[in-house]
């Protein structure tokens, strides 16, 4: 089996993180390396889910000796209360995100900063929520559309839309198991308020909850925040970029831009086309402003402008330190308060940009909808004067990088599908075509690849050897997040890495012209790996749960992660885990999320910290949703 001609491997990025550290030394700054060095070894009580400090008596402990914290709590009892919490704050982390967005929806219009990119999407959407369409402006069409959205976070009554999306067989589940969430706030603060002190000490009633808080994330929140931005900034489509530290560019303005929302990075790249600010930059001695993106906002700039991308979650330290940049801008989620004190050491200014996200030491410039193209410009200004402080001395750019298929929601995945035949009978608008070829053993399934990459183990490894291993075994993969980008930066999402599957996936990649790897867009948009389940559960006639598709997240980090791997599973998709969840003290708790959650809706955590073995029970796993099929 050939290799592509240019991939890089894990030891290629290690080798310029090291290089990277050496400017670190000469500078005196820490990094996360250093870091983790001084937090050794981790807290056990912490690590196994154990410690409460839900009320002041505490804090409290659970050991042998101590099997009760003061109120009476078993481990059990406080080791499901700080899970659900941790899905509350995910949920409320991606929710919030759509909020934003919808009321950036809700201020648009033809004259404003912000307009309707994708008026066709809007007007599907307000059908499907029964708001009338015929002979109406569309922007009073999206106000309306976007108050809508916005009641589905704290409605009085009723429950929420998004989830009749599902399967008629996953909705009559969801109902019967009394997990059909109401509203987003209002499961996130029933969560809250099931985890004060004297409330629930019930482990499985707790797990419940916390499924019906994740739904409505996966099926409300997330689902809402990718709507709302692909009708505002355009729904994605297949872009040819790069990724790595290589996208720097030592004779143009380096601006970066880090985090999740797209409001704020949308703006700067418009700034940055700016025809005035350009010869702005030239006339200070650069060639030009080269805006490149960090974490999930590079991968929504990616798949709408093709803007190049630096690197994923624990490259953003690496990005300083190499000298080149005039200015960080971030805004919300997956930034290190350290960047303050690190970007100091440089001539790189460091800007916040949201009150979710404030950071000491940052240039704060609250963003605005009203005012948010005349900000961007600002700033980029900024950067542009800041070119000439640079120091030479302090300067290396590893020429790493690789070139990147990007782009592919399911609108696109769609649109490529309708390019083959299935059963030689023209098929458009259907999963039959990827359908016909898991049934014939040309594709043995897929895997959706998620979640951060994590310093608790050897960064990005777990997923170029969980990627490499499942693409050569003629699985195909749907990548979102930090993920998508370290598939990025490995070249694996060039349509060359064909070379590296199996002959099944090899000829579907080449007949689709995709490659093995879909780039699926920000960790927000893992709402769309729902969709895209959905839609082929319904095409092959059965639920998502008996499909030969999991979910799998190597090196998960956050509590996004918690939130989302709980809404894939109330989903009834497997999710394999290569971090283990922090609920090790209650061997009750390891039995509700490996097994318990089967008998609520169908699917569960698998968890192997070794990535070779977790790769064999991911393919195990897909080959007896096969065999359960008769396929």
């Amino acid at each position: 089996m050939a290799e592509p001609l240019n991939i890089t491997t894990i030891e290629q990025m290690e080798a310029d993180t090291a290089r990277l550290k050496e400017t670190a030394c000469q500078v005196c700054a820490e990094t996360w390396e250093d870091r983790v060095k001084a937090q050794t070894p981790h807290c056990k009580f912490g690590e196994d889910g154990v410690c409460c400090k839900n009320c002041s008596m505490g804090p409290c402990r659970i050991t042998p000796k101590a099997p009760r914290g003061i109120c009476g709590a078993d481990a059990h009892a406080i080791a499901a209360r700080n899970y659900v919490r941790t899905v509350a704050a995910g949920t409320s982390a991606h929710s919030d995100h759509a909020r934003e967005i919808l009321h950036v929806l809700h201020s648009a219009s033809r004259d404003g900063n912000y307009q309707i990119r994708d008026e066709l999407k809007l007007i599907r959407l307000a059908e499907e929520w029964g708001v009338p369409t015929e002979g109406r402006d569309i922007y009073d069409i999206g106000h309306e559309v976007a108050e809508l959205g916005l009641e589905e976070f704290g409605k009085a009554f009723g429950e929420m839309r998004f989830p009749s999306r599902a399967t008629e067989e996953r909705q009559k589940l969801w109902r019967s198991e009394d997990i059909w969430p109401r509203a987003i706030d209002r499961e996130v603060v029933t969560t809250m308020h099931m985890t004060h002190m004297g409330n629930s000490a019930d482990a499985e009633a707790l797990i419940r909850q916390g499924l019906r808080t994740s739904i409505s994330n996966g099926w409300g929140g997330s689902m809402l925040g990718t709507e709302i931005t692909d009708i505002l900034f355009g729904t994605p489509t297949v872009w040819t970029t790069e990724g790595n530290l290589g996208v720097l560019e030592a004779d143009m303005v380096n601006l970066v831009v880090h985090g999740h929302d797209p409001a704020f990075s949308e703006m700067l790249v418009t700034a940055c086309e700016d025809r005035e600010l350009v010869e702005y930059a030239r006339s200070k001695g650069a060639k030009g402003i080269n805006v490149v993106g960090l974490c999930c906002t590079a991968n929504e700039i990616a798949m709408r402008h093709g803007v190049r991308m630096a690197g994923n979650f624990l490259q953003q330290e690496n990005v300083v330190l190499t000298g080149a940049v005039e200015m960080m801008c971030v805004d919300v989620q997956c930034i290190f308060p350290a960047l303050a004190s690190l970007t100091q050491c440089f001539h790189t200014k460091f800007v916040t940009s949201s009150p979710i996200a404030r950071i000491p030491g940052s240039q704060y410039v609250e963003f605005k909808p009203e005012t948010a193209l005349e900000q961007a410009k600002m700033l980029a200004r900024e950067a542009i004067d800041n070119y000439e402080n640079r120091d030479a001395s302090k300067m290396y750019i590893p020429p790493t990088k690789q070139t990147a298929t990007v782009g592919y929601p399911t609108e696109q995945i769609i649109k490529h599908l309708d390019n083959v035949t299935n059963s030689h009978v023209e098929v458009t608008g259907s999963y039959r075509p990827v359908i016909d070829a898991v049934k014939a053993g040309v594709l043995r399934g897929a895997v959706a690849i998620v979640g951060c990459n994590n310093p608790r183990v050897r960064p990005d490894f777990s997923h170029f050897e969980i990627m490499k291993e499942l693409i050569e075994n003629d699985i195909l993969i749907v990548a979102t997040g930090c993920a998508a980008q370290m598939a990025t930066k490995a070249g694996l999402l060039n349509k060359d890495a064909k070379n590296m599957c199996g002959d099944g996936l090899r000829r579907v990649c080449e007949l689709v012209d995709i490659p093995p790897i879909l780039h699926m867009g920000a960790c927000v948009d893992i709402s769309r790996m729902m969709l895209l389940a959905t839609g082929i559960a319904r095409d092959w006639g059965v639920d998502t749960t008996q499909i030969p598709v999991v979910g799998c997240a190597p090196e998960w980090m956050s509590e996004k992660a918690v939130s989302i791997a709980n809404y894939v599973v109330s989903t009834g998709i497997d999710v394999y885990l290569g971090i283990e969840p922090q609920v090790k003290g209650s061997s009750q708790m390891m039995e509700l999320i490996t097994d318990g959650t089967r008998k609520i809706t169908g699917a569960g955590f698998i968890i192997n910290t070794d990535p070779h073995q977790l790769v064999k029970n991911i393919i195990d796993g897909i080959e007896a949703k096969r065999a359960a099929l008769g396929i």
